[in-house]
């Protein structure tokens, strides 16, 4: 019986995750595998638009801008459950793309997803100062009610320095 090489054995490593890989994404939620292809081409985009386009005129399309109070607006079951989805599918996504997908990307992709569901929501930048070597962290993150859709629960990490709210959570 001949012993297989090196690289067999790796090509076979990758073919049996892939199909692992693959038999847990039929169990995913209809939601998550239907916005599964446009999110990381969202996520791609976005990419794209922090690269290419200055902060002072991507910040004219983030929302009403609220400063640095941080502050949530109220959600009901329903809109809580629909960030929650998002948020799994946008996580999901950024972990299969082959370009930089932070805190930022996923924000503006989750951003996009909950306004064209309607679902009120803030998209906070904040930093905070490494104490050993003074190096400043800076993080997006979007928070709707309770639920953390993207950035986790941030709020205790970092120093909000600004809130966009969107234009269905603003009072007139």
């Amino acid at each position: 019986m001949p012993v297989p090489n090196s690289q067999s054995i790796t090509h076979m490593m990758i073919f049996s995750t892939l199909i692992r890989k693959g038999r847990s994404f039929i169990y995913r939620p209809w939601f998550e595998k239907l916005w599964f292809l446009p999110v990381w081409l969202l996520l791609g985009a976005s990419r794209f638009v922090i690269l290419t386009i200055p902060f002072r005129r991507l910040v004219l399309r983030l929302g009403v801008h609220e400063g640095i109070a941080p502050w949530v607006p109220l959600a009901d079951s329903r809109a809580e459950a629909k960030a929650l989805s998002i948020s799994r599918v946008v996580r999901m996504a950024a972990n299969y793309t082959p370009w930089k997908s932070n805190c930022f990307p996923q924000a503006l992709t989750a951003k996009i997803l909950l306004g064209l569901y309607g679902v009120p929501h803030n998209l906070f930048f904040g930093l905070n100062r490494n104490a050993d070597d003074a190096m400043l962290a800076a993080h997006a993150w979007v928070a709707v009610g309770r639920v953390p859709v993207t950035g986790g629960i941030s709020f205790d990490q970092f120093t909000v320095v600004s809130c966009f709210v969107s234009a269905r959570s603003t009072i007139k």
